[in-house]
């Protein structure tokens, strides 16, 4: 899992009512050991922070799964339950809850313009 934390997603100014630090420290915890959470700089979706991508594991993406990008992602219960789905398997593995599903947002593509919406998951 990738968790943007630059200029807009982690941000105190945009988001005051957040605890990043919190958000980012449960993750690390109820994905270890078997999950890797690492943080990036800009993601470039701004309008959409918080955001996490969640990569599929090798065999999925061997299948076809792709990542899945999330955003708004600004409280407990959206992030309870991208561990609770990373932890079914995610990506390619384990379907989604409809409840989730309204947290994908599209993946930028190279030089800032959004591509086609696609199903979560999905290639």
């Amino acid at each position: 899992m990738t968790v943007c934390r630059d200029c807009c997603c982690g941000s105190r100014s945009k988001h005051p009512a957040v605890d990043h630090d919190r958000q980012l420290a449960r993750l690390r915890v109820e994905l270890a050991p078997g999950h890797r959470v690492r943080t990036s700089l800009c993601l470039d979706v701004c309008a959409q922070s918080n955001v996490l991508v969640v990569q599929p594991d090798p065999a999925a993406r061997r299948a076809g799964a792709r990542p899945v990008w999330f955003g708004l992602v600004l409280d407990d219960t959206v992030l309870g339950d991208i561990v609770g789905w990373i932890r079914a398997g995610g990506p390619g593995r384990a379907p989604m809850s409809a409840a989730l599903e309204l947290s994908v947002i599209t993946a930028p593509r190279p030089g800032g313009i959004d591509a086609s919406p696609a199903l979560p998951g999905t290639p």
